[in-house]
């Protein structure tokens, strides 16, 4: 039987809190304006919603949430957003990462965890008190959590993950090497983008650790758009797979919200993954917009 998967991202939850005037310095004086003059119009909060109502209605075993659930971090962000995120789901059935603006300052860049510490608990306790990457088996999926999310100077959005934490996954997927599951890694950042002020730095370390151990599937959120990219790896080729923000309605590039259901199974000596996405219309109804088979 098919273990189904679901797959978000970069819900932005809106409405914004109104900041203190002493919130507002360095970058969130930039991010603010941005939302107040131009983000609020397309990240909205019945698309969202919608969204996550139509997911909820196909009961997936399990979903995976993978960043950016709030905007600017401040501190009256998240306590709304987590009761948003216990509204989706419980921790046992969600597993949610963080994205660059839930780290989008130093002041409050330890704050996801805090908050959403039961979405993104290990099956084991972390080794020296840090948070990644994890590990939760559910079923015959292996689900492993990173963090790329760091505060970044102003027009910056980058991410990284750092020697500690890559070294920290490869002794994960070693241990993984000897049982038959389907190992999924989550990662905010895509491993490869064109855009420098959005990229991962040190997306050819992981890259470079996926060819020699692998894993069989890559979920990624943060550039807002519908992306599918294959990398190399000891047995084949890795999909990685993003998707549109999950409250945009459409606009110039960026698509307007969607999310992706992945059924999982044994076939014989191999892995059986199909992949469906739906997404948000022009009249704010949730349709199929997409099958693949992606092994």
């Amino acid at each position: 039987m098919a273990f189904t998967l679901a797959h978000f991202s970069d819900p932005h939850l809106s409405p914004l809190p109104k900041p203190r005037f002493r919130e507002l310095a360095g970058k969130r004086v930039l991010g603010y304006l941005n939302w107040t003059r131009n983000r609020h119009k397309y990240y909205r909060r019945e698309v969202l919603d919608t969204l996550v109502g139509d997911l909820q209605a196909h009961a997936p075993d399990h979903i995976a949430v993978t960043g950016d659930l709030v905007n600017l971090a401040l501190p009256a962000e998240f306590a709304p957003a987590q009761a948003w995120l216990q509204s989706v789901g419980q921790p046992d059935r969600v597993t949610a990462i963080p994205g660059n603006h839930d780290a989008y300052v130093r002041a409050t860049r330890h704050h996801f965890v805090e908050s959403f510490g039961d979405y993104l608990r290990g099956d084991e306790p972390p080794v020296q008190g840090t948070a990644f990457p994890f590990l939760r088996r559910r079923g015959s999926v292996a689900l492993i959590g990173l963090s790329s999310a760091v505060p970044t100077a102003p027009f910056m959005a980058t991410g990284t993950l750092g020697s500690a934490q890559i070294a920290a996954l490869e002794r994960i997927l070693v241990s993984l090497s000897t049982e038959q599951v389907f190992r999924v890694l989550l990662v905010h950042h895509p491993l490869r983008s064109d855009s420098r002020p959005k990229r991962l730095t040190d997306s050819a370390r992981l890259i470079a650790l996926l060819r020699e151990h692998g894993v069989e599937l890559i979920l990624h959120g943060h550039d807002h758009i519908h992306s599918t990219m294959w990398f190399d790896g000891p047995d084949g080729k890795i999909p990685s797979i993003g998707v549109p923000a999950a409250s945009a309605l459409a606009r110039g590039r960026h698509p307007a919200a969607a999310y992706n259901l992945y059924a999982i199974e044994r076939d014989g000596n191999a892995w059986r993954c199909e992949q469906t996405s739906r997404g948000i219309d022009g009249d704010l109804q949730v349709r199929e917009i997409g099958r693949a088979r992606l092994f």
